[in-house]
């Protein structure tokens, strides 16, 4: 479904929310929200464009040099037939090691938006000796290309590579921010108009093992330059029984990967809502991790998440890819274009990770400002306001917090802001994960539909 095919987020509300009331869940629109929600002009634009792969017509319609689409319950493509071998030098380790290749390129998809940032997903099995390469080629508004951009390079395990961004791709147009294709200067008002994906399966030499890549997409967006955002209507209340971990018992753990504490919110914030998921490791998994730490699980995701480009574990895509290493669950990293959307999710059962800044005096009740910092949002009070998991908590039980509501939308969906020197900084502009089931019910399937996922 294109975006320019998406319902009201406001109807899709009240169908979801009808539907969870008749399925006897916890779930309540107020009257005026319902009056709304059969008026298509409620319904905010939409600033985003989600195109992904993951049928097995998709892969048929890409161009193969030695993968093969695989059909059945989960589509994918594999490494049939190297197309060649290369050696890879490992930039972390400086190991030097041949590598069988194949390649998937997908046809060219014209952005709805044209937009001046994109970010690629994929979700994939990678067994030992096995990764894969990301790329991205776009094409500007004036017909020029992009180079070919590397998004990501990266394994479930980090033995036979380091998961890892490129630094330094640029093109004195636009370049890449560790995950984040952005235009250098939007005010100009150029824009990216279409892109393709270029998908690179990798293996030891002489061996079957095969990458699975089941997803693959990118988001393309153009949200408006702002420092607030419009005031949203509440329109659902609904609390989602998410686990609690908190970042900071974590503090002083592990230096290799990024010393835990304030550094963990999106390892963190992931490993909750995997879990609400039913997602969970196995004490053989968890083996590696000191016995004397909580909560080992969040020490397993904070490994698993790292970017050793980035030095840290907050790269989007490797989180949304680790989650989707959970038998069962797929992950995206998409922008919501208001809190009606996140309300939308929540009447379905869908959580979410929301990435925002904020100065200490933005945020009631949270105790301190930060530059970027990654939490969970599962759900919203009778009033509307904001409920989530905040993994920036002393403890487990004090991460449920609750927000209110108009702050929150706009920490969270604004483009800039002022820091404490009074400088203006980006804001995240509505940055979210979402970690949904492989298979999803027709609510919820309706309620990703409406916030322009498939």
């Amino acid at each position: 479904m294109s975006t320019a095919e998406l319902p009201s987020r406001r109807s899709v509300l009240a169908a979801v929310v009808g539907a969870a009331v008749a399925g006897g869940a916890s779930a309540a629109v107020p009257a005026d929200a319902a009056a709304d929600a059969e008026d298509p002009a409620q319904a905010p634009a939409r600033f985003v464009d989600n195109r992904a792969w993951t049928t097995y017509a998709d892969w048929r319609g890409g161009t193969a040099r030695g993968t093969r689409a695989v059909d059945g319950a989960r589509p994918g493509l594999v490494l049939d037939a190297p197309a060649g071998t290369v050696d890879y030098t490992d930039p972390h380790t400086g190991t030097t090691a041949p590598w069988e290749y194949a390649t998937w390129t997908s046809p060219v998809h014209r952005l709805s938006v044209p937009s001046t940032e994109a970010i690629a997903s994929w979700n994939a099995h990678t067994p030992e000796g096995t990764w894969l390469q990301v790329e991205l080629q776009g094409t500007y508004a004036d017909g020029t290309n992009t180079p070919w951009y590397v998004m990501g390079r990266w394994a479930a395990g980090d033995r036979d590579i380091k998961r890892t961004s490129v630094d330094d791709q640029s093109d004195r147009k636009s370049s890449i921010w560790t995950d984040t294709f952005a235009i250098d200067d939007p005010s100009t008002g150029l824009r990216l108009t279409s892109y393709r994906l270029r998908l690179t399966l990798y293996r030891k030499p002489g061996t079957t093992s095969t990458p699975t890549v089941w997803r693959l997409g990118a988001m393309g967006s153009d949200v408006p330059d702002r420092f607030t955002v419009p005031a949203s209507t509440p329109g659902v209340a609904r609390e989602l029984s998410v686990p609690r971990y908190s970042q900071e018992i974590h503090k002083g753990q592990y230096p290799e990967y990024d010393n835990g504490g304030e550094a963990w919110c999106s390892p963190t914030s992931s490993q909750m809502i995997i879990e609400y998921w039913g997602g969970r490791l196995t004490p053989e998994q968890l083996a590696w991790v000191d016995p004397s730490y909580a909560d080992p699980q969040v020490c397993h995701a904070a490994r698993f998440t790292y970017d050793h480009q980035y030095a840290g574990c907050g790269n989007w895509p490797f989180n949304a890819a680790y989650a989707a290493t959970f038998k069962g669950l797929q992950g995206v990293v998409t922008r919501l274009g208001s809190l009606t959307d996140l309300e939308t999710l929540i009447a379905a059962g869908i959580p979410a990770i929301t990435s925002q800044s904020f100065l200490a005096s933005e945020l009631t009740g949270a105790g301190y400002g930060t530059a970027g910092h990654l939490m969970t949002v599962i759900g919203f009070t009778a009033d509307g306001d904001v409920i989530a998991g905040d993994p920036a908590a002393p403890g487990n039980e004090a991460v449920r917090r609750v927000y209110r509501r108009r702050e929150w939308e706009n920490i969270w969906l604004r483009t800039k802001r002022y820091n404490a020197s009074g400088n203006v900084v980006s804001g995240t502009g509505g940055v979210c994960y979402l970690y949904f089931p492989a298979q999803p019910t027709t609510r919820q399937r309706m309620a990703l539909e409406a916030v322009g996922v498939r």
